[in-house]
């Protein structure tokens, strides 16, 4: 039972010893898999990092929540079709309706904002001009599980009279109010005033930066006496527990018969939830990841053809040594399993040192670049060390071969 073991350990640092005696031609044979391998885990690291980020921001949210806006709300590339350019904007009363005649729905808000250029926020002469500036029901908070860090929500008598008050995120507040508190205070949007009520708690965002600390929130009809002409609505609307799939579909029935949509027409609005984005959000990195996978074979396939081609010349070198070999015993398995093991552990050596080498890349990426997270998955450690392992059993067959059929007598009398 132990001989086949004996074999394998035998042939194993066999295959070692003559990796250590040509160290420099094993590193060049092996460069390609060491590139292939250690882009391999370098795009699953950042990947995994991403989808992490993402799923941490989108949670946020809670896990009822519905998303409703005139165009499909989520990850969109590629431009719009002109049936999705006509739509019509959702509406306030739409959204009034939704609260009435889903018995599913627990929640609605609604929000509005311009398009355009963000307004410009001032404070005592500091000026920013990135904020999300928006007009919200008091509900919106609530559908969006927002946290208050100090201060109040503004409610639906501030709503109901259209007054000048705000709640602003936690990067509003660390750009003007670092060293007071901004509850009472009033900054410029536009150049109209608004009193600062609350501020909210600080969320996780994506890469560094989703624009969810950066928003000012005033009420919904203060924001339309401001604006009159705007007229793109978003709502938000929450599910009961349990109810998320019902929910769906009583909200998709009201709305199609609101906006007298044909039972042959498709819907004219869109519907997300947290996870269908968190889905959309993965089919985007997964192509991603399978598009840069197969580009980083071809470092596997030129690490295997010189693979193969080192083999070769080995054979070819050890020819004496192979006949020997077979003079005093050794089968035709026996000299296939040497060389298959020896171009192995050449390729299994290329994916040690490019896991290591990912390793190293994704610490490098946390460190120097804190926004972008990496974190190496274990799937991609195995599935690249199998997957280098897997290029020597492959390359490594022709020459391992061609090694078992030498006739001894014509070895032994090779110079």
């Amino acid at each position: 039972m132990n001989a086949p073991r004996q074999h394998v350990t035998e042939n194993l640092w066999l295959a070692l010893d003559t990796l250590r005696t040509h160290k420099f031609r094993s590193f060049l044979t092996i460069l390609g898999v060491v590139i292939g391998t250690f882009t391999i885990i370098g795009v699953a690291s950042i990947i995994a990092g991403l989808d992490h980020q993402m799923v941490q921001m989108m949670e946020q949210w809670g896990t009822r929540s519905l998303f409703i806006a005139k165009f499909q709300p989520g990850i969109h590339f590629g431009r719009l079709s002109r049936e999705e350019r006509m739509r019509k904007p959702l509406t306030y009363e739409q959204a009034m309706a939704l609260r009435e005649l889903c018995p599913s729905v627990e929640t609605v808000g609604v929000e509005m904002w311009n398009w355009g250029p963000s307004p410009s926020i001032k404070y005592k002469g500091d000026e920013m001009l990135d904020a999300n500036f928006s007009g919200i029901t008091p509900e919106v908070f609530r559908t969006d599980n927002a946290t208050l860090a100090d201060g109040r929500f503004f409610n639906e008598v501030d709503d109901t009279h259209r007054r000048d008050v705000a709640v602003i995120g936690s990067d509003i507040v660390k750009r003007f109010f670092l060293n007071e508190d901004p509850v009472g205070k009033t900054i410029l949007v536009d150049g109209h005033p608004f009193v600062i009520v609350g501020t909210l708690g600080e969320r996780k965002e994506f890469l560094g930066d989703s624009g969810n600390n950066r928003v000012v929130s005033i009420p919904y009809f203060t924001f339309k006496k401001l604006y009159p002409n705007t007229k793109e609505n978003f709502i938000h609307a929450q599910a009961l527990p349990g109810k998320l799939n019902e929910a769906m579909d009583e909200v998709t029935g009201v709305l199609r018969r609101l906006r007298k949509d044909k039972p042959s027409d498709p819907n004219s609005f869109g519907i997300s939830t947290v996870d269908s984005i968190i889905q959309q959000f993965h089919q985007i990195t997964g192509t991603i990841a399978l598009v840069l996978v197969v580009l980083s074979s071809i470092g596997l396939l030129v690490g295997g053809i010189g693979v193969m081609n080192i083999m070769l010349v080995s054979v070819t070198e050890r020819t004496r040594e192979i006949g020997v070999r077979k003079a005093i015993g050794a089968r035709r398995s026996d000299i296939t399993w040497q060389f298959l093991l020896e171009a192995m552990t050449l390729t299994g050596s290329g994916g040690v040192f490019g896991i290591l080498a990912g390793f190293i890349l994704s610490f490098l990426i946390r460190a120097l670049v804190p926004s972008l997270p990496s974190t190496v998955p274990l799937w991609s450690v195995v599935t690249g060390f199998v997957v280098a392992v897997s290029i020597g059993l492959f390359f490594g067959m022709w020459p391992a071969l061609k090694a078992s059929r030498l006739d001894p007598i014509v070895a032994l009398r090779y110079e």
